[in-house]
């Protein structure tokens, strides 16, 4: 608290906080502002190619985790797309009630949900793979080979980095 009851967050900018500070930030070299469109960008590509199948572009992640780790808890799938449980829980239930999925208690932990693919979700992630593979495609199709190689090899560095920060680094390490 500073003298005026106020917690540090709330006070008022003090008057040198409030100069300008030479030339404006613009928006478009901002990396969060550019790092949010192209996501909108993805997505909206993946909506295009994938909408057929009326998979998310997390349900289409969790599946291929399935299918590259055979079985893996809900924590873990959580971790490995960087989300919370709740929303990971809440994707699983859903691909779950459309048959994709099948979830049973670990027999060591019966607080734990083990989730497997189906062999419905292992056709659904078949048939879905050209598509998919395609709007990844689109979203980096203005750039060289070298150049998608090398944005790749950014954001996984950026990822990893961050990742670490936060004791989470079990996709991208």
């Amino acid at each position: 608290m500073n003298e005026s009851g106020l917690a540090e967050a709330d006070a008022a900018p003090s008057p040198e906080a409030l100069q300008p500070l030479g030339s404006p930030w613009l928006l478009p070299e901002r990396p969060g502002f550019l790092i949010r469109r192209l996501h909108q960008i993805h997505v909206s590509l993946f909506s295009e190619r994938c909408g057929a199948f009326r998979i998310t572009p997390l349900q289409y992640s969790l599946l291929s985790l399935l299918a590259e780790r055979g079985e893996a808890d809900q924590t873990t799938l959580a971790n490995a797309v960087a989300l919370d449980r709740t929303t990971t829980t809440g994707a699983i239930k859903r691909l779950e009630a459309r048959g994709f999925v099948e979830r049973s208690a670990s027999p060591t932990d019966r607080r734990s949900q083990r989730c497997r693919l189906t062999p419905a979700g292992r056709i659904l992630l078949s048939r879905m793979e050209a598509a998919a593979r395609q709007a990844h495609d689109a979203t980096l199709e203005s750039l060289s080979e070298d150049e998608q190689a090398t944005l790749i090899r950014l954001m996984k560095k950026i990822t990893a980095a961050n990742q670490q920060r936060r004791g989470k680094d079990e996709l991208l390490g």
